[in-house]
């Protein structure tokens, strides 16, 4: 099977749920918004907005009022969800909230596309990285919403949580379905 860096980068990656509380580097950061930026996007419209959020108190905040949300649902799996964790970035001291242009053709696809190019980047850099969706549930909050100052016309789709691994935490593969390929010839 064939192999190199990338392909290594690629197959490395983890979902990272404990960070060391130092900062990222402006420089890592930079190389991270930038792998995003250059993510494959339907008729290269580029319909994404990256809101980098660094301060503990705010995400502290958004973790705090999303959880109280899903501890709400009636849904018994997302109020569980809620419960699971104790905050909802894992602490990360990093997170980048993905919005994507409500009007474009594929926003949300695009925007995923720049999330797998963050998450591998930062695998590259020896950065731990997880994607949250449960961040949904924040958009039911249009006041709190408002105070990330999204363009108009863009939606919070996601979140990514960004910071150095905790080397006290292990994190081992888990297994992968290869039974997934069917071949037309």
């Amino acid at each position: 099977m064939k192999d190199n860096e990338v392909l290594r980068t690629i197959k490395s990656r983890r979902s990272i749920r404990s960070y060391l509380p130092e900062q990222i580097s402006q420089e890592d950061l930079d190389a991270i918004l930038e792998a995003g930026i250059f993510a494959a996007t339907g008729v290269n419209m580029q319909p994404w907005h990256f809101t980098v959020i660094q301060k503990k108190e705010v995400l502290d905040d958004i973790s705090e009022k999303t959880r109280a949300v899903m501890k709400q649902s009636p849904n018994a799996g997302v109020a569980e969800l809620a419960t699971r964790s104790e905050h909802l970035f894992y602490h990360a001291p990093t997170v980048i909230m993905v919005s994507g242009k409500t009007e474009a053709y594929s926003a949300l696809t695009d925007c995923s596309a720049a999330i797998q190019n963050m998450l591998v980047a930062a695998q590259s850099l020896n950065i731990g990285s997880t994607w949250v969706g449960s961040i949904a549930y924040f958009t039911t909050l249009d006041a709190e919403v408002k105070k990330l100052n999204l363009p108009d016309g863009y939606k919070l789709f996601y979140a990514v949580c960004f910071g150095y691994k905790n080397p006290a935490v292990q994190v081992s593969a888990p297994p992968r379905n290869r039974d997934v390929v069917e071949y037309i010839r």
